[in-house]
């Protein structure tokens, strides 16, 4: 398949705002270069080289957002869709020109940004292609490659999520993961102890990523399952966690149905959310019949994590 990639930079304080309107306009294919904290991250995770000397020289005032649109889908309407919202929310912004790549430049050209990733107490995110990784704290490994799909650990949203599953799970519970993108949510629930895994996103080329990823950790139906679909019109049953990394808007609408799938005492982990919308979100959980259990944050992003409210 024949991809246009698209490059925009904006100012480095508007990266998360403009990140969430390329993830309305292109919900795949997208990596995001950030350096406004990169000595305190790298800190962080101090025992893995994270960077190489050319990243120390990047211009911290600037952030940019690559974005991968398959040519079927109109790559200028969608160029078009970026700026007219950039502008309506006060973002200034410059788009280069468009410029034609196939899938293998996409896979490849964020791998340099993808380095292996301690997450919350338990987890290490290990691209597929780092063979040798520092693990002195025992963590479980999740072994990663992402390709097209949405989700390898370094989004904010996705750790937050992440973080909450740890606190949440139980050992063998059942576990929803909707909008799974890589499955990377859904694998490390299984990781962390849960006994089974059902994924679900809209997209076919990430429901064949999730299954892919969960045969390189060892998991596989019935334990973990995939499948594709919007939100949850295919899944059935009733499970312990459900968790969904999306965005506000579809969250809310998710709020009205999600219930249907949680077993009593069940917990609904939620993120995706920028700080800017919180009280929307909020809002819409509460009057679903939800009580916040929960609430965390990491660099303008929210995450939640509630219950349905006992009658």
């Amino acid at each position: 398949m024949d991809w246009t990639e698209v490059k925009i930079e904006v100012n480095a304080d508007d990266i998360d705002r403009a990140a969430a309107i390329a993830n309305m306009a292109v919900p795949y294919g997208i990596y995001i270069e950030d350096y406004r904290n990169l000595e305190e991250e790298t800190w962080e995770i101090a025992n893995i080289d994270l960077i190489d000397e050319g990243l120390l020289q990047k211009d911290r005032t600037k952030g940019y957002i690559h974005l991968y649109i398959p040519k079927e889908e109109n790559p200028p309407e969608a160029v078009a869709f970026l700026s007219e919202r950039c502008n309506a929310a006060g973002i200034p912004h410059t788009i280069d020109d468009l410029t034609a790549c196939k899938n293998e430049d996409w896979e490849n050209n964020w791998k340099a940004f993808f380095k292996p990733l301690p997450v919350g107490e338990r987890l290490l995110i290990q691209p597929l292609w780092i063979e040798d990784v520092d693990n002195p704290q025992n963590r479980a490994v999740l072994r990663i490659e992402p390709g097209l799909a949405f989700g390898t650990g370094g989004h904010h949203t996705t750790r937050l999520c992440l973080e909450m599953l740890e606190r949440y799970l139980t050992p063998g519970c059942a576990v929803l993961d909707t909008g799974c993108g890589s499955g990377i949510l859904s694998i490390a629930a299984l990781l962390l102890g849960a006994g089974k895994a059902v994924g679900v996103d809209i997209d076919e080329l990430a429901v064949k990523t999730a299954k892919e990823n969960g045969k390189l950790n060892g998991f596989t139906e019935p334990q973990y399952t995939v499948l594709q679909g919007n939100l949850a019109d295919k899944v059935t049953g009733l499970y312990d966690v459900v968790v969904a990394n999306i965005v506000a808007d579809v969250i809310m609408l998710f709020a009205k149905d999600v219930g249907r799938f949680m077993k009593e005492d069940a917990v609904f982990i939620t993120s995706g959310i920028i700080d800017t919308r919180e009280e929307e979100v909020k809002t819409a959980l509460i009057a679903n019949g939800f009580v916040i259990l929960e609430r965390i944050e990491q660099k303008g992003w929210v995450c939640f994590a509630c219950r349905k409210a006992k009658a």
